[in-house]
């Protein structure tokens, strides 16, 4: 078949790296294709024309100049949606950014192109009235769990199941000394890594219980090292957090660097999100927490589907891990669920919680850009 038009869209880096997945797929198959629309740095070294960069799909939080940005995100949705209609490509890939991508795809396949989505939108977790979007938009998703495809067809929706990214970016044994050695870190240290996630309002609510939970910690067990993977915009907020507490010099703060502080650590605090998942990927037991603002909490229950949060628990089907939320991640709740996973006897709890995790771990690993490109390959031939 002659070369194809791929059109995409990508949001932020998370998806600008999935799209270069699936480039590097698609560009093995049709080394001349083309390749269009919004996306990042990953996509642009892969020959992707981006029209606009990715990061512009970027908007967070509640403000006059947050409502600014999304009508000046509305004007630009409507120009690429009229652009693709009249260039008419072979196959539109949304990646991520669903507040985006739908309405877009829904355009453009109600216009007779036909369209891709990747990344499931989390239907099966809350919110799971978007399934009649992701119908109305999509002709095929890829998603990244194996039981979505499956959730999906019972709403008439086609998908195929593409492995995680992530499954084959962590070994499935990590170098454990090795990435202590890089943080400075002893081989018989025992090491809490502290992960209160990558977004302001994440380390707003969460940071400070994170550290004074460190602190209660260490009354008791004085030899502990704490280390917190900061993002480099954070650094100074949580710098100014951990002296808060009262933990200055007796917790680490690197910038970034959150895989090493995964691979070196026995336990880790970690805020809900995709870090819980690759802290499984890493093969090491966590408590999950996560506490926001309490009218966004009450709202998020009503639409909350599943009696788990965390990522690992939701995959594994039961509380492999502690979940504690809202009131109940108190600093001493925080503090007495890490402690158990140290605490005498411990061991054969944490070999078998990486037993379920290496499980996890092969479950995830496939050949995403090898699926994703023969998926996609089906849509473009229906043409």
């Amino acid at each position: 078949m002659p070369n194809p038009h791929v059109a995409m869209v990508a949001g932020e880096a998370s998806g600008d790296l999935l799209a270069g997945l699936v480039l590097d797929g698609l560009r093995a198959r049709w080394p001349d294709m083309q390749s269009s629309g919004i996306g990042g740095p990953q996509m642009v070294a892969r020959g992707f024309d981006a029209l606009w960069p990715s990061d512009r799909l970027a908007v967070h939080g509640y403000s006059i100049e947050v409502f600014k940005r999304v009508a000046g995100l509305l004007r630009m949705r409507a120009q690429l949606r009229d652009r693709l209609l009249d260039e008419r490509p072979s196959v539109f890939i949304g990646v991520d950014a669903p507040d985006f991508n739908l309405g877009l795809e829904t355009a453009l396949k109600e216009g007779g192109i036909r369209t891709v989505h990747f990344v499931c939108p989390s239907i099966w977790a809350w919110r799971a009235e978007r399934v009649e979007k992701i119908r109305r938009a999509a002709d095929h998703v890829l998603c990244i769990f194996p039981f979505e495809p499956a959730l999906l067809a019972q709403h008439g929706i086609d998908a195929t199941y593409v492995g995680h990214p992530l499954a084959n970016v962590i070994p499935l044994q990590p170098d454990r000394l090795a990435a202590r050695q890089k943080l400075g870190l002893a081989p018989d240290d025992t090491v809490v890594a502290i992960l209160p996630g990558s977004r302001q309002s994440e380390v707003k609510y969460l940071a400070l219980r994170f550290f004074q939970a460190a602190a209660l910690i260490q009354r008791s067990h004085p030899a502990i090292k704490f280390i917190v993977p900061a993002v480099p915009t954070l650094r100074a907020r949580i710098e100014a957090l951990v002296a808060e507490a009262g933990m200055a010099g007796r917790i680490t703060v690197v910038t970034g660097q959150s895989h090493t502080v995964l691979a070196a650590c026995d336990v880790t605090l970690i805020a809900s999100g995709t870090a819980t998942l690759e802290a499984a990927l890493f093969k090491r037991p966590m408590v999950i927490a996560y506490n926001m603002h309490w009218l966004s909490w009450k709202l998020m229950q009503r639409k909350q589907l599943q009696p788990w949060v965390g990522l690992p628990n939701i995959l594994c089907g039961d509380f492999v891990v502690p979940e504690l939320l809202q009131e109940a991640a108190t600093p001493h709740a925080l503090a007495d669920a890490t402690v158990q996973w140290l605490a005498p006897g411990g061991s054969a709890r944490m070999a078998a919680l990486e037993a379920r995790f290496t499980a996890l771990h092969h479950t995830l690993q496939r050949d995403t850009a090898q699926l994703a490109t023969d998926a996609i390959q089906k849509i473009i031939d229906k043409s």
